[in-house]
């Protein structure tokens, strides 16, 4: 697949050939400067400005955003301190925030000069103005599900220094309103963009109709469930989604998806590289670069290409530190609360059993049979302790437990020490951790798997990692049918999620779908991907299990899989190693649940976070522009 590159600085001529008078000289074009003419002069350079807009998407959830931004609240413990909050106690009103209108219209423009193009062949102009209204819609998306109603632009805005800029003032379009744009726009371009299921990092028709899936089905489930949270609306519609639209925006949602699964788009499925390894296929699908363009499940990626000098660091920053190509890594450590949130593969929810049903605890031969019969899913995402990490077995436990119950540690990682009653040395505590509040350590007991690149280098700082970010894939979009389809009681609602559940090792497969179903197989599904807020706001769940309320090692293990089940602090999973000679239990293992030390509050989601604010400027600026509620 040949590599989109950002836009080239064309270098300066050097000499001139003689003297010019001064009206000459100061009509000679810059050289670093291309006209509008010579910018669509051919398709080549036209590629080199749309590549640039592609890069400048916006993500939650990104390696161009750093390992910071994969700290979902509740879902995982950050193993460095000082500058990443691992719970928030009330959200800034800002978060999450875009009000981007300087990239608005350097689309605006690209689309402007792309369709006036004289010199483009016609089916590359085609495309090219495709491509520009569907980075708009894209844009659009973002800010609506941040913003709610924004003002829809649709055309490059001049100002004429005359002193009155009320021709540029426009006012929020309803929230309603700005996502019929979005899906409107998607509908109309998407027969412009090529059936291409090898083009990753462009759009293509099924990109087009991802983002519509996505995008209606937000809108529906806030006309929905937007009804359970009343004060959290304008009465100009700016926020708010009617309830009575909510079935227009599920069926749209639906037909989008179902579009992409006839393959009426191209030939897409969900990867299946190791059939008969459903964990080490669902981490592949991620970290498979030997093929991305031959990836049937990812429907629009970020690539990242070493040669091209665009790589990230996001191995690097999350290796597990034992044997790391760097002397850190481990930063996203995911937390008790999700790892038993991933099913038995009976279909049945359960918390890890660590004690018996006298509180005694359960012994392990082997750290790994914890976590048997579970969603191949789990060690898809997770690291968790006895397993392999980034090409060699992790050493995560916390200590020895001894006969009488104390644990005998140390203050570093693979610390080296005596046990009690003997001579000879013995490591302590895991090279790997957990230990408090020592950084790139395993300290909820876990390290992230999934994104993090098994390729020898990948850890360096001096190579970095090329694995895709992963915009939309086949899985969400059978989710995505799966909840549209619920949503309007329609019966196939079961059979995309079995699908999705099938890959996962689930060989029971459903009879009937819940909202709670729903809910909690995104979360595994799609941890890490940048879903959670989005999907919990969309919800009207968010303040709901972010409600600012301490939590305990009982309701932890209570009611997993409810979706309105609070999720305010991230927990820690700790196994020790039983030091008990003459015992039967003598070297097995035990496993304890921590609350780290730097979990000390607890995460407050507030009504006024469903809309990020409008900042004060902006609203000097345009008188016609109504605050958020709540604020």
């Amino acid at each position: 697949m040949k590599k989109i590159l950002t836009l080239v600085t064309f270098s300066l001529l050097l000499g001139m050939a003689g003297c010019k008078k001064d009206s000459e000289f100061l009509n000679v074009q810059p050289f670093a400067i291309l006209t509008s003419e010579q910018s669509f002069s051919d398709a080549n350079q036209a590629v080199s400005i749309v590549a640039d807009l592609y890069n400048r998407v916006a993500d939650m959830t990104a390696f161009k955003n750093s390992w910071e931004s994969f700290i979902d609240p509740g879902e995982a413990v950050p193993s460095t301190f000082g500058h990443v909050t691992v719970q928030r106690n009330g959200w800034g009103f800002g978060e999450w925030g875009n009000w981007d209108y300087g990239y608005l219209r350097e689309i605006n423009l690209f689309i402007e000069r792309a369709t006036a193009a004289t010199t483009l062949a016609e089916a590359d102009k085609k495309r090219f103005v495709a491509e520009g209204r569907f980075l708009r819609a894209a844009h659009y998306f973002e800010i609506v599900k941040r913003m709610g109603g924004v003002p829809i632009i649709t055309k490059s805005l001049l100002y004429d220094y005359s002193g009155d800029a009320s021709s540029l003032q426009n006012p929020r379009a309803k929230e309603s309103e700005v996502y019929d744009f979005v899906i409107k726009e998607l509908d109309e371009i998407k027969g412009d963009l090529p059936i291409a299921p090898r083009t990753k990092d462009r759009a293509t028709r099924a990109t087009a109709l991802a983002m519509i899936s996505r995008a209606a089905l937000y809108a529906g489930s806030i006309a929905k469930y937007g009804a359970t949270t009343p004060t959290v609306a304008l009465p100009g519609g700016e926020v708010g989604i009617p309830a009575s639209m909510a079935n227009s925006y599920y069926q749209k949602s639906l037909d989008a998806a179902k579009a992409i699964i006839n393959g009426s788009a191209g030939s897409y499925s969900l990867y299946n590289k190791f059939p008969t390894n459903a964990s080490q296929n669902f981490t592949s699908l991620f970290v498979d670069n030997a093929d991305k363009p031959g990836n049937p499940e990812t429907i629009w990626i970020e690539d990242y290409k070493i040669r091209s000098g665009k790589q990230h660091g996001f191995t690097i920053q999350n290796q597990p530190i034992f044997g790391a190509e760097e002397v850190e890594g481990g930063r996203v450590n995911p937390s008790l609360n999700l790892v038993q949130s991933f099913e038995l593969l009976d279909n049945t929810f359960a918390p890890l059993p660590i004690k018996d049903a006298s509180g005694n605890p359960i012994y392990y031969n082997d750290p790994m049979d914890l976590f048997a019969n579970r969603d191949a899913r789990l060690h898809g995402t997770v690291v968790v302790p006895g397993s392999i990490g980034k090409n060699r077995p992790v050493d995560i436990f916390a200590g020895y437990q001894l006969a009488n119950g104390t644990v005998v540690s140390g203050p570093s990682l693979g610390f080296i020490g005596k046990l009690p009653g003997s001579t000879a040395d013995v490591k302590l505590v895991g090279s790997d951790g957990p230990l408090n509040a020592i950084e790139y350590s395993a300290q909820s007991g876990f390290y992230i798997r999934k994104f993090v690149d098994p390729a020898v280098g990948s850890g360096s700082r001096g190579t970095g990692s090329e694995v895709p970010w992963i915009r939309y894939r086949y899985a969400e979009v059978l989710l995505n049918a799966a909840e549209a389809a619920f949503e309007l009681n329609l019966p196939e609602a079961v059979g995309y999620l079995n699908q999705v559940r099938k890959r996962a090792g689930f060989n029971t497969p459903l009879t009937t779908v819940t909202f709670d179903r729903i809910v909690n197989e995104r979360r595994v599904e799609l941890a890490f991907e940048g879903h959670l807020i989005f999907d919990k706001k969309r919800w009207r769940l968010a303040h709901i299990v972010w409600d600012g309320s301490q939590m305990t090692e009982t309701e932890l293990t209570a009611n997993i899989g409810d979706p309105r089940k609070r999720n305010t602090q991230p927990f820690a999973l700790w196994p020790y190693k039983v030091h008990d000679p003459g015992s039967p239990n003598h070297g097995k293992w035990i496993f304890k649940i921590v609350k780290n030390s730097i979990v000390t509050g607890a995460s407050r989601f507030q009504l006024g976070n469903y809309y990020s604010e409008i900042n004060t400027t902006i609203l000097a600026n345009n008188p016609k522009i109504v605050r958020q509620p709540n604020q």
